[in-house]
């Protein structure tokens, strides 16, 4: 009878498959404690859910591992936990996706937009998921729009909102960069999407009125104006919005009275400062009109005020914006 016998190198090829067998069995668990983990995430019992995490990363210290207890952890609020994880996952693959977002999404919450338009950019870079790209392009324009990078924060939050559409916060800050920059036509076609998304929100009819001004179209403004004043009838805001379609519709006493009403709850609006003045000019009141435009001018650059101050009150003191 005839014994087997192996030759040195057939005994390290059969170790090795060993190994790498053992390590795919491994990989394979961990896996399942993830899917595990996730599930309980998503049916809310938190404990059994890091139980599940707290084994996928004992039987393999990888990114992926430590990735996914952090997400975890963020999930519920165990942000010193997280902080561990995620740094530990990104010292293992700085590329990691998954820890980049949450990381991301941190700095994001945490007033840090420079850390959270780097760690963005990391997912937008590396990431194959195109979901989670779109989310991140979302927290890049964010942080970017803090950053007063104005076209490349629209830039970003346009490529987001193309696949996610649902985020008010970003759609808010989109619509006041189109603004900012001019574009009234894109600002209105985000806040009537606003609309439809929170219609109980005054403010999105507000400043859907206050787009529909800047293009002129004062009748369509009202209605939007009208609908936010069904809301709260002494909304600010919308006051100082109706007070500057009256005027520009020739309708100078009622401008007066929505103005005078928007100034007694926000005497701090440039706007209707602006809106007086214009409506004082008109009857001659130059000196009170100036004033007004003089504290304009110190709260806010809004369109006019300069112009009307050379024109009107080149006489008197204007002190410069600070």
């Amino acid at each position: 009878m005839a014994y087997a016998t192996y030759t040195p190198f057939l005994r390290s090829a059969l170790c090795a498959s060993l190994l790498v067998a053992s390590l795919v069995g491994t990989a394979q668990n961990a896996a399942i404690h993830i899917t595990e983990g996730n599930a309980f995430l998503e049916a809310g019992r938190g404990a059994k859910a890091m139980e599940q995490f707290d084994k996928a990363v004992e039987l393999e210290k990888s990114a992926k591992t430590y990735a996914a207890r952090a997400k975890a952890a963020y999930t519920l609020g165990k942000m010193d936990r997280f902080l561990l994880d995620v740094e530990q996952a990104l010292k293992l693959d700085s590329t990691h996706a998954v820890a980049n977002y949450y990381r991301a999404l941190y700095a994001e919450r945490g007033d840090d937009p420079e850390g959270a338009e780097l760690h963005s950019t990391m997912v937008i870079t590396y990431s194959r998921d195109s979901t989670l790209r779109a989310k991140a392009h979302l927290i890049r324009g964010m942080a970017r729009a803090e950053q007063k990078q104005n076209v490349a924060a629209i830039s970003d939050l346009e490529i987001g909102t193309a696949r996610i559409n649902d985020d008010t916060e970003c759609y808010k800050t989109l619509a006041q960069l189109y603004d900012a920059t001019g574009r009234y036509e894109d600002a209105l076609k985000v806040l009537e999407r606003l609309c439809e998304l929170e219609p109980d929100d005054l403010g999105h009819w507000t400043n859907r009125g206050f787009e529909l001004t800047q293009l002129g179209r004062y009748d369509d403004a009202m209605i939007m104006v009208q609908r936010a004043l069904l809301m709260d009838k002494d909304e600010p805001i919308a006051l100082s919005n109706r007070a500057y379609i009256n005027m520009m519709k020739g309708r100078d006493t009622e401008a007066m009275s929505d103005v005078q009403r928007s100034l007694r709850n926000f005497p701090d609006n440039p706007y209707a400062l602006r809106t007086r003045a214009m409506l004082r000019l008109k009857i001659g009141e130059r000196e009170k009109a100036c004033n007004d435009l003089s504290l304009a001018k110190i709260l806010g650059s809004i369109p006019q005020v300069d112009e009307l101050v050379q024109e009107h009150c080149a006489g008197n003191a204007m002190p410069e914006k600070k």
